[in-house]
């Protein structure tokens, strides 16, 4: 084991020996380090006032994304390149990203301004060409600002691209950092601890990490620390024992065979969304409404699985899909389908010290239909209402199959097996949708909270239903925003 974590603070190494567990990456760089630009804001995630860069090797290249400083904990750096706003303006002169904010009169009041300046420095990195105006809605919906309007900033965003964003600094020390980083990563097991007590353990292989959580089954995991960090910022918790699991290249593994998709507990929601929308354009869709890009870049889809949220994105729609979960318990592994993994709220099928390694998907068949939606009040980074996804065979008019999945409707995500069996064997068609309609009722009984009441819920769930039906049967009917998916339903990839 190894009792340091080490990583690059812009070119200069760090290696940190003793720490608190849940240190976040803002924390760190304000206190430790005195770089004051990232600024805290919500503290959860939400605004992008804290957002830096991390550089990580990637077949042979950097790969820069954007990420919450606020929720990322200090250990989660080890073999990267950490970048804050400080590091971007070189030999007195600003980053072209730096400069076309300035230009174009990005910043008023400034206190947002680090964070949108880091965002779009990250999208220069990951979009070779301009991108079109959704992609820069995309990049800067996680970044809050009450001064703009966001129309000057969106066009610094276009504008950068006839600045040379990339002849910079970092394009041209690329291969030297990559030699810096390389030397600093190995494959062994980060074991460190605060001085009080409290432990962080970061393993880089499967084995190790199924060993150690065996024989500390009290620990805490974490994965993008999109919900963890949550639990320390506002919560005040602190876990007595944190273990890391992003080190662990056989969790962020993606494989795609004739039949189905392999999916790692630890692939991110970034990394997930192109091979699904492939398969599913409607979960890809879902998922590009999770959160923001730097949520994105490090929430996880076993994450999402294993918190048992009842709110969760990503259950409802690989429940709908016939997903099967796999989990591991030291050297024991085991699997199961989705929709049995939960069984309360807060309750799910894993034993102590067990997790969850992956999902198998299988691939949408010809002549498959597939539906998911979310609804929110806010279209961007928002908490579900109600999702709904459905998955149904119509062969000859008549329903074969069908897999209706919701989550915010019960105390877990689960199928709606009333509606199901309304379908089942019935013409596709307004009279059998209304009894699948009407049979939620005895399949839900949601509560009322402040994101919704239980009737607004129920007629929701009701009418997604219904637009299945029409978006099937209508297909030139106006049922949703433009966006990728709509793109792909007018294609015909549905």
């Amino acid at each position: 084991m190894r009792g340091e974590i080490r990583f690059l603070l812009d070119d200069a190494p760090r290696r940190l020996t003793q720490f608190d567990p849940t240190m976040t990456v803002l924390d760190y760089l304000r206190q430790a380090e005195h770089l004051t630009g990232t600024k805290e804001g919500c503290n959860e995630g939400d605004c992008g006032a804290c957002t830096v860069v991390v550089a990580k090797p990637e077949k042979g290249r950097l790969r820069y994304q954007a990420v919450n400083a606020c929720i990322q904990f200090l250990g989660t750096l080890d073999g990267c390149q950490l970048i804050t706003v400080e590091h971007l303006a070189k030999q007195g002169r600003l980053h072209p990203v730096q400069q076309a904010m300035l230009d174009l009169h990005g910043s008023q009041c400034g206190f947002c301004t680090p964070g949108f300046v880091m965002s779009l420095f990250a999208m220069t990195r990951d979009h070779e060409a301009a991108p079109d105006e959704a992609a820069i809605d995309d990049v800067l919906a996680g970044n809050l600002c009450r001064c703009t309007g966001y129309a000057p900033i969106a066009r610094a965003a276009q504008a950068v691209y006839g600045m040379g964003p990339r002849d910079d600094s970092f394009t041209a020390d690329e291969a030297v950092t990559l030699e810096k980083l390389a030397a600093l990563r190995d494959e062994e097991t980060v074991a460190l601890d605060d001085g009080g007590g409290r432990r962080f353990f970061a393993p880089a292989a499967l084995d190790d990490l199924a060993a150690l959580y065996e024989q500390n089954p009290e620990a805490t995991l974490s994965a993008g620390s999109t919900d963890v960090g949550l639990w320390v910022t506002k919560q005040m918790q602190r876990p007595a024992t944190l273990i890391y699991t992003g080190r662990v290249a056989e969790l962020a593994r993606i494989e795609e065979t004739a039949e189905v998709l392999e999916i790692g507990a630890g692939v991110t929601y970034s990394d997930a969304l192109d091979v699904l929308a492939k398969h599913y354009p409607d979960m890809g869709e879902v998922i590009r409404r999770i959160g923001s890009v730097q949520i994105r870049n490090t929430g996880t889809i076993g994450g999402n699985i294993a918190n048992g949220s009842p709110i969760g994105d990503t259950p409802p729609l690989l429940i709908a899909a016939g997903a099967t979960l796999h989990l591991r318990k030291g050297a024991a592994e085991r699997s199961l389908p989705l929709e049995d993994f939960f069984l309360d709220y807060g309750k799910q099928d894993r034993a102590a010290g067990e997790l969850v390694t992956g999902v198998t998907l299988p691939l949408r068949k010809a002549g498959e239909i597939f539906r998911a939606y979310k609804v929110s009040k806010r279209f961007d980074q928002d908490i579900t209402a109600v999702l709904g996804a459905c998955c149904l065979r119509v062969e000859d008019g008549v329903v074969s199959t069908a897999r209706i999945a919701y989550g915010g409707m019960a105390a877990t995500p689960r199928r709606a097996a009333g509606a199901e069996a309304a379908l089942l064997g019935q013409s596709w068609n307004e009279a059998s949708v209304a009894r699948a309609m009407a049979a939620l009722e005895n399949d839900f009984q949601p509560l009322t909270d402040w994101r919704a009441s239980a009737a607004y819920r129920m007629k929701v769930a009701r009418n997604l239903l219904r637009r299945c039906l029409i978006e099937t049967t209508q297909p030139d009917s106006a049922t949703r925003l433009a966006g990728p998916a709509l793109e792909s339903l007018e294609k015909g990839a549905y």
